[in-house]
């Protein structure tokens, strides 16, 4: 064998370089993502876990909220102001399982802030005051709906408000005659002369009525005023009744000379919700404004009670 020359050697070391110069330039060099792709991964992973927290903090009902939030719900009777409502309310759904209608449900994943707190959703079934001691309130064991609350007069859960004149059938001058929200509506109501104590279902109660006046006809606190009027206070106490009418069918003429019965709304609603459920038309005419209150002044009774120490 021949034994290269230090000129050989020398080529040889120039090929070898220049091979390897040629592999590094033809070899596909696999690189990290560019400044771009990181920023786009950045800012991904960062939306991954704001989205993460927002769920989870959701799903706890601690979402933040201004101090001076208004109801996003119909809350059940004596439910504090909102942000203390919904730091107080435990979730435990108490009452829920008391209330006798089932007006009372646990708000789900859908409502965002609150999860799991109680609300009424007075179009599908409103609180109708079935119970009369306000069962809700007696297992609420936070105070989130307050301890200081017993009589339903004194109630604040909303204001009803002749949303949809246009549409309600008292103010076309028109009757009704049927059933309210018809056969695939499993609402209930108590009819004092049917049955003081167990509701029914709507469909089972069928009216006429030459004006309709149902929201007038179904409302709790209207019904017991009257009771009270007639001299038959409930459960024999005086003070268990309305010191005000809450809703009535007035003759309103209107600024053009045309003349016509109107529902009017007066401060002894404590927005229930039962003018709203029992609305026979397909959307309801009057709702519950749960973010406006009766400007009328609790009994004597709520307030030696609150001074003492109850919720207010």
């Amino acid at each position: 064998m021949t034994n290269p020359t230090p000129e050989t050697q020398e080529q040889s070391v120039d090929t070898s370089k220049s091979e390897k110069k040629k592999t590094v330039k033809n070899k596909t060099i696999t690189r990290g993502p560019g400044r771009r792709a990181q920023q786009a991964r950045r800012q991904f992973l960062r939306t991954v876990a704001l989205a993460t927290g927002v769920t989870s903090i959701s799903l706890l009902g601690f979402m933040p909220i201004p101090s001076d939030a208004k109801r996003q719900k119909l809350r059940p009777p004596g439910a504090l102001l909102e942000d203390d409502y919904l730091s107080s309310c435990i979730k435990c759904g108490q009452c829920v399982q008391v209330c006798p209608v089932n007006a009372v449900k646990l708000a789900d994943i859908d409502s965002g802030y609150g999860l799991g707190t109680a609300y009424i959703d007075a179009r599908e079934q409103a609180c109708d005051f079935s119970c009369d001691g306000l069962q809700c309130v007696l297992a609420c064991p936070t105070g989130s709906l307050t301890h200081t609350l017993d009589y339903t007069h004194d109630t604040r859960m909303g204001f009803a408000v002749l949303d949809k004149p246009k549409i309600c059938l008292a103010v076309a001058g028109q009757g009704f005659k049927g059933i309210a929200r018809g056969a695939e509506y499993n609402g209930v109501l108590r009819y004092e002369e049917i049955d003081r104590w167990n509701p029914i279902q709507l469909k089972d109660h069928p009216y006429d009525v030459e004006i309709c006046d149902l929201c007038v006809q179904a409302c709790p606190i209207e019904q017991r005023y009257n009771q009270c009027k007639d001299g038959k206070y409930p459960s024999g106490d005086k003070n268990q009744c309305p010191p005000e009418r809450a809703i009535g069918l007035e003759l309103i003429e209107e600024k053009n000379g045309v003349r016509h019965m109107k529902p009017v709304i007066y401060d002894g609603c404590v927005g229930c919700g039962v003018c709203e459920m029992i609305c026979p038309t397909a959307e309801p005419a009057i709702i519950i404004d749960y973010n406006k209150l009766t400007k009328r002044p609790l009994s004597e009774q709520y307030l030696i009670k609150a001074k003492k120490g109850g919720h207010s």
